[in-house]
């Protein structure tokens, strides 16, 4: 070695001694890309709720109770961004617990201009959140639709969302959570999402009760085009749910993409040949069903399986929902109005267990979550997971509403839902002549 590179030689190690600590906390600077993407995931999200989820329930009750569930859709999403500011965004993220993030973050304090979650402003990462927490319970409506009171459908929405949704999405999600901590695999939320809303939908329809004149009198979709429409903003606006979940834009966001739209695809073809070779004829309902049940089914191993993985777990949720909206409910007697727990319950946790599955990496998946060294292993922790959450869920939703009803009452009367709950309980009307 030369005496000049001798004596530059502590200069270089002093250089690389500074630049140690910036290359350290990296992670901890904004990143205007990862922002710029979570930006968009987060409107991408808010548009599955109002329109697409609006328009997907809307055209598939009767004409005279179609504004109300797109009233209740955009109801809901104006009271649990309330809500979520006040309480639930603290509940869920505000600190590190095993069952809940305490309360220090009510109101957003310390949420700021300047304050980070990872790469992205925490204002921008307590939105996309919040969005999240807008569709799960606007998911509910689709299992008591057409006959709750709309006064007892906020009350419902509103404690539901601080005493089931938040927890939950702490449990999985949040620092400390104790589901996150046996390693449950949910990237974006399948259990805290579908599962939770599939399971208090269910709960909902047998506590209400059926509707007048179900099955009895035929209750068919009366706007298939509004569904077709809704639909196909469901899936476009899915990839904010599922890539964006990765709160960055990387290669993982990328695979997420491609996995959602590959399952989804697959869904609907094979809900839409499985309709076919059972009834003679493929539907639109059924083949939009299966979209549906595609994207649901994904939601949890979106961030963890690849291609292959998508196009089973796709085909999987196809058949399986399909099975359960149109020969277990039939079976079963139950009156879930538009199959929220036929396709989100049923369809979540099909992809929640097979999560477990094709994480694999002999299966083309990223991999276990730390301290998991095997499928059988994992999927078992997501059983435990599913589990855990259709208890809590299910126990805690049917005390909520049993509380309402002995208090103000939750169904409407017979005479207004005969008149339709357009007219009984917004006193307007989707149609004029």
């Amino acid at each position: 070695m030369s005496i000049r590179r001798l004596f530059n030689l502590p200069t270089a190690l002093l250089g690389m001694m500074a630049i140690l600590p910036s290359l350290a906390h990296a992670e901890d600077k904004l990143s205007s890309g990862d922002t710029a993407w979570m930006l968009t995931s987060t409107a991408l999200v808010l548009f599955m709720t109002i329109p697409g989820l609006s328009l997907f329930y809307a055209g598939m009750v009767r004409a005279k109770n179609g504004l109300s569930v797109m009233m209740q859709c955009f109801a809901i999403t104006s009271v649990v961004t309330i809500l979520w500011v006040v309480v639930g965004y603290s509940i869920a993220f505000g600190g590190e617990g095993a069952y809940w993030g305490g309360l220090s973050k009510m109101f957003l304090a310390g949420v700021g201009v300047d304050s980070l979650s990872g790469t992205i402003p925490e204002t921008v990462f307590m939105t996309f959140q919040m969005t999240f927490a807008i569709i799960t319970p606007a998911l509910i409506v689709g299992a008591f639709a057409e006959r709750m009171k709309f006064s007892a459908m906020i009350l419902f929405s509103s404690i539901w969302l601080i005493i089931v949704y938040a927890p939950i999405a702490h449990w999985v999600w949040g620092d400390g959570g104790w589901l996150g901590g046996k390693g449950i695999l949910d990237f974006a939320g399948g259990t805290v999402v579908h599962i939770n809303a599939g399971i208090a939908g269910l709960v909902a329809t047998l506590v209400i009760g059926k509707r007048k004149g179900f099955p009895r009198t035929a209750m068919p979709p009366h706007n298939l085009i509004l569904t077709v429409v809704g639909a196909g903003m469901l899936w476009v606006g899915w990839f904010g749910f599922n890539a964006g979940s990765e709160l960055a834009a990387d290669g993982t966001a990328g695979m997420a993409m491609a996995v959602t739209q590959i399952a989804t695809a697959t869904a609907a073809v094979v809900w839409m040949l499985s309709e076919w070779m059972m009834h003679g004829k493929p539907s639109v309902l059924g083949i939009a069903s299966g979209a549906v049940a595609g994207l649901v089914a994904i939601t949890p191993a979106s961030g963890s399986a690849g291609p292959m993985g998508a196009l089973a777990i796709g085909a999987a949720a196809g058949f399986g929902c399909f099975i359960a909206a149109v020969k277990l409910k039939p079976m079963l007697g139950y009156d879930d109005s538009l199959d929220a727990f036929g396709v989100h319950g049923v369809g979540g946790i099909i992809g929640a267990i097979l999560t477990g599955v094709f994480c694999a990496p002999s299966l083309g998946g990223s991999g276990f979550a730390d301290g998991i060294s095997s499928i059988g292993s994992q999927v078992g922790v997501q059983i435990f997971g599913v589990s855990a959450t259709l208890v809590y869920t299910l126990v805690m939703t049917f005390i909520i509403l049993k509380v309402l009803d002995m208090v103000i009452g939750i169904r409407v009367s017979e005479e207004a839902e005969t008149e339709g709950l357009d007219i009984s309980q917004h006193d307007e009307r989707a149609y004029t002549l």
